[in-house]
């Protein structure tokens, strides 16, 4: 795979063409807000999936917001990485503020990004959740216990690159991830796009737009 992506649009053709090939059925596709909604319109649109977001919020330490310890996501449980805590020296009861704090941002972001919509039905449906990379792997492992809980009938995640370590530690997390790239020199997600620029709402919502697969069912 060649690397860096131009863009997420392009990584996202890419990925697309990737799933193509596994036999998915008109799959529920949901983005983890932001970049990976731009990564899964393309996706949608190959697999002729239904496509909508599912918000995974990172919980960062108090002092230190950019670390992050675990991640919640709409319609799950909090989630900690057992390593953070414990280089932290914490407990999962010290971030409940933080924990408090990043649900009504996740509600917060519901609100604008489905309007009032109710998520897809994904009970005996094949999902796909979609970001545009792993790094620490903690929001997409937050999503997809979330997801699961829903009942779905196959479970892909879905990303154009990845720390080698984190997918190979998601596995035990989804039916099947797919990975277009796992370079060895991993140190952010944004090293490998050329371009990568900052999404904001508005961009989400005009991207969810553009998804020309998405609808309610």
């Amino acid at each position: 795979m060649r690397l860096p992506f131009d863009d997420r649009a392009e990584a996202g053709t890419l990925l697309a063409a990737r799933l193509s090939g596994l036999g998915l059925r008109a799959p529920v596709v949901l983005a983890l807000p932001r970049g990976g909604v731009a990564v899964a319109v393309p996706v949608a649109r190959r697999l002729e999936g239904v496509l909508d977001v599912l918000v995974s919020r990172k919980i960062g330490c108090p002092g230190y917001p950019e670390l992050g310890v675990g991640a919640v996501a709409e319609g799950g449980e909090p989630v900690f990485d057992p390593g953070m805590l414990r280089r932290t020296r914490s407990a999962e009861e010290d971030f409940a503020r933080v924990v408090a704090r990043e649900r009504a941002e996740v509600a917060r972001r519901v609100a604008v990004y489905r309007g009032g919509r109710r998520p897809p039905a994904t009970a005996g449906r094949d999902v796909v959740v979609v970001d545009d990379g792993l790094a620490t792997g903690v929001t997409a492992r937050a999503a997809l216990r979330a997801v699961r809980t829903g009942e779905p009938g196959r479970l892909v995640l879905a990303v154009p690159v990845g720390a080698p370590e984190t997918a190979d530690a998601l596995r035990s997390e989804a039916d099947e991830v797919v990975v277009l790239a796992t370079p060895a020199r991993f140190h952010a997600v944004g090293q490998w796009y050329r371009r990568f620029d900052q999404l904001d709402d508005g961009d989400v919502l005009r991207l969810l737009g553009r998804g020309s697969a998405r609808g309610d069912v």
